[in-house]
């Protein structure tokens, strides 16, 4: 029978059925594992745990030059970019690793590198609560070991820029995806960023009365929805990145024009909820409750809600 490229449908649901599978081996490798280990090592190795459950299921399909369970329930079946051969075998290694092991080792570096940032901002208090130690060999112990090692050739000045532009990368990586879906929902090809990295794509047995056209048009009318929805998202973003900056102006300047810094005499000072420190700038809301001027209009504009607030200087003293 004659052979098409799969269409997204059938990449679809083919996907679900191999999350369905793997999310089986993984809860079926973690019930044994803290059956054996307990429950505190288990919470240790639980993402180590998921990785090699990925990792089995790949390398006992595709790496091998078999079909997943997915592939194999909506019968489609890997080529490479000529589309008259399955993928070689470098090509499979280049998915399996870009698929399970790249996102495992991005999350590991994005987080250490956050926790360090944030130890050079904060000190030590709170970061070694979070970060319980790890073995000796581990690869977060390594990955910590270097990220504290290249955080400590960066100036002051420089770790308080790298902390947005880490928040902007986590925010840049959700976005990315966000885009290759609505883009594979366009074009019929590539569901996964790892695939589009490997080059494989999707055939498929045509039957005789086959809608193909239909399928692919509904999925580009999506496709094209979500390219809208993505476009709308970004912009909100910017212009609440917009407003959270001119709310640090603000305060900025209002701190700057101040004719002095409050300082407690007691030791019992008054402190904003929001950051646990003692209030600068207090400033009241409708119902008294008193915050740091920086911290509830960022809370504001992060929770997208008016600004029911009004600046209220003269009475951090009487609470």
């Amino acid at each position: 029978m004659p052979l098409a490229p799969a269409n997204q449908s059938q990449l679809i649901r083919s996907n679900q059925k191999d999350e369905y599978y793997q999310t089986f081996l993984r809860n079926n490798a973690n019930e044994a594992f803290q059956t054996l280990a307990g429950s505190k090592r288990w919470l240790d190795w639980r993402k180590e745990i998921e990785l090699l459950s990925d990792l089995v299921y790949y390398g006992l399909t595709t790496f091998s030059g078999y079909q997943t369970l997915g592939e194999e329930y909506v019968s489609i079946v890997q080529v490479d970019p000529t589309k008259r051969q399955i993928p070689s075998r470098a090509r499979r290694s280049l998915f399996v690793l870009c698929h399970a092991l790249l996102p495992y080792l991005l999350n590991k570096a994005v987080v250490c590198l956050e926790n360090e940032l944030e130890r050079g901002q904060e000190g030590q208090s709170g970061v070694s609560r979070r970060q319980a130690a790890p073995g000796p060999w581990s690869l977060e112990s390594w990955l910590r070991r270097w990220m504290r090692r290249a955080v400590g050739l960066l100036s002051e000045p420089q770790r308080r820029a790298c902390l947005p532009a880490v928040f902007v990368l986590q925010q840049s990586l959700t976005l990315l995806h966000r885009l290759h879906v609505a883009l594979f929902y366009i074009s019929g090809s590539f569901y996964h960023l790892s695939k589009r990295m490997a080059g494989i794509s999707y055939l498929r047995v045509m039957g005789p009365n086959s809608s193909d056209g239909t399928i692919r048009n509904s999925y580009r009318l999506l496709g094209a929805v979500s390219l809208l929805q993505l476009l709308i998202t970004v912009c909100l973003q910017l212009n609440n990145f917009r407003q959270r900056q001119r709310a640090r102006q603000e305060w900025k300047l209002h701190r700057n024009l101040s004719p002095q810094h409050t300082e407690s005499s007691s030791p019992r000072a008054a402190r904003c909820i929001l950051c646990l420190e003692e209030r600068r700038h207090s400033t009241s809301t409708p119902c008294g409750h008193l915050f740091c001027w920086e911290c509830i209009t960022e809370w504001c504009n992060t929770k997208v809600r008016p600004r029911l607030f009004s600046n209220n200087n003269t009475q951090s003293e009487h609470i």
